[in-house]
């Protein structure tokens, strides 16, 4: 298996946090102390997903931003309410098989869309740890995707 690295193209600041995360096994990064302006810090957990590029076959570490929803976990492709979905959201919907780590623990994972009941509920909890989500949503014409991370065994 390939050793993954870091996306490329990740903004400065997501560079720095998941160097921090990979170089503490977990231990540093999983709670993200984050400040935006005119909004109060606030610490948002991190996961770190694994993805296959969908072109090159490489390993790709992407930090996100995560909730949990029973037994598996959840992410927003949001993209900063880009036009486009983000790369990592691309990989998975070409190979759903995934790693995720999340603090010290690793697990595969299986990767999936949201959608109906399932995708409002965890879109409004999403907005719970990340209420940015919400301004990103009206920027963008796209209907952000809520992606599922369900471990396998």
């Amino acid at each position: 298996m390939t050793e993954a690295k870091l996306a490329p193209n990740l903004p400065g600041w997501m560079v720095d946090h998941a160097n921090r995360y990979l170089s503490s096994g977990g231990t540093d990064g999983h709670m993200y102390k984050m400040t935006q302006p005119g909004r109060p810090e606030m610490s948002v957990p991190s996961l770190l997903l694994t993805t296959t590029g969908r072109k090159s076959g490489e390993k790709f570490v992407f930090p996100l931003f995560y909730g949990e929803t029973g037994k598996s976990y959840f992410v927003i492709a949001s993209k900063g309410g880009a036009p486009q979905h983000p790369g990592w959201y691309r990989n998975i919907l070409a190979n759903p098989e995934v790693e995720v780590q999340v603090g010290t623990t690793k697990v595969k994972a299986h990767a999936r869309t949201a959608t109906g009941e399932e995708r409002a509920r965890l879109w409004e909890k999403s907005l719970e740890f990340w209420p940015p989500y919400a301004d990103y949503q009206q920027k963008t014409e796209r209907e952000i995707p809520v992606v599922v991370l369900d471990p396998v065994k």
